[in-house]
């Protein structure tokens, strides 16, 4: 077995969901769910299927974002894995709502951060170990920066 960390390739600005899902129907259901999570959201998914003709099977609102989703699958190349890319939203717009596709097994990330995902290659199969979202901690938050995290989600509007 050999170990790899696959580099998502995304602009700064995109958040990125990585999951693992277990039929071919995740495509069309993640879709809907997307949808009716954000009206007007722009967004691509990339998942491959993993029997039959193991094809990435792709989807979205967003020609951009679906070729980023595509790349980022065909890189990990682990069976029932989805990625979706969000362009105008959020993870926690749309997390619960994926989630809830009942074909999806697990979420891996939700992230705009650097994104590495651990993969195990045992001869021409593949399977999510993990993933490396971002950076390690640099200290202990201080009042200064609870006073900015506040803020920040207020201006999101996430808080009043």
């Amino acid at each position: 077995m050999e170990l790899k960390l696959i580099t998502i390739t995304k602009p700064d600005d995109v958040n990125c969901i990585v999951g693992q899902a277990h039929f071919i129907k995740t495509v069309e259901d993640l879709y809907e769910a997307l949808v009716q999570a954000v009206p007007g959201i722009k967004f691509g998914l990339g998942f491959c299927e993993a029997s039959g003709p193991c094809l990435i099977r792709h989807t979205g609102t967003d020609s951009e974002m679906e070729q980023l989703a595509v790349d980022a699958a065909g890189a990990i190349g682990a069976g029932h894995v989805f990625v979706i890319m969000l362009g105008n939203a959020f993870p926690v717009n749309v997390l619960n709502s994926v989630k809830a596709v009942p074909e999806v097994c697990r979420v891996f990330c939700a992230t705009a951060n650097a994104l590495r995902v651990a993969v195990a290659c045992d001869g021409p199969d593949r399977g999510v170990l993990g993933v490396i979202d971002g950076s390690a901690p640099k200290g202990v938050e201080g009042e200064e920066d609870r006073k900015a995290r506040h803020a920040m989600l207020r201006r999101f509007g996430y808080k009043q």
